[in-house]
């Protein structure tokens, strides 16, 4: 796929996220937080990566406020100066102070409290489309990818990457390139699709 037409896939699903009324995207939201909640992979984990919601995307903060209730170390992730490349990620709970990085998207003025991507157990991953295998398209800046590109090497090494989505940024295909990273799972308020390994 072309990167036109990709951009034009992007576009699209994007705006059916937004184009969704705030009664369905609450619906959405909290009934992702029961299916998450119930789940072994949450329930087990310590260290928990989450993102602050924008443009349409499913809350997760119900999810970070049981996770914090439970005492599980919550964290977001970083944009730094240093490192335009790649996320860090900082801890975050209530007292957590926040600023807009240049992409209007908050995040945790850093408390020097990071930790390295591959000591999360689990992180829930935003998305604008992904298919049933799995596979996701992001917003196309690579950073999810060159984040967690350790997982090519060994799909089964954690942490846990968990896409939260609406039913209707579901397509048949997502276009896969080699350096993108799969998820293991994507979670709907319909159901959890789960990764094909190979």
């Amino acid at each position: 796929m072309t990167n036109r037409l990709k951009k034009e896939l992007r576009d699209s699903l994007r705006q059916s996220r937004r184009n969704l009324l705030s009664k369905d995207q609450q619906f959405a939201s909290n009934r992702v937080y029961d299916l998450v909640t119930k789940q072994g992979f949450f329930i087990s984990a310590t260290n928990v990566a989450f993102y602050l919601s924008f443009d349409g995307e499913i809350d997760p903060g119900l999810i970070a406020q049981k996770a914090m209730d439970q005492g599980k170390s919550c964290y977001l992730p970083v944009i730094t100066d240093e490192n335009t490349h790649q996320m860090d990620f900082d801890l975050y709970d209530q007292s957590s102070i926040l600023k807009k990085n240049k992409w209007g998207i908050e995040e945790p003025v850093s408390q020097d409290c990071q930790i390295s991507p591959a000591k999360l157990d689990l992180v829930f991953v935003p998305l604008v489309g992904f298919d049933d295998n799995c596979s996701r398209l992001g917003m196309g800046k690579g950073l999810f990818d060159k984040t967690f590109n350790f997982k090519n090497q060994n799909s089964l090494a954690q942490p846990l990457l968990v896409g939260l989505a609406h039913e209707c940024q579901r397509v048949q295909k997502i276009p896969a390139e080699d350096w993108d990273v799969k998820l293991d799972l994507v979670v709907t308020a319909k159901k959890i699709y789960q990764s094909k390994i190979g």
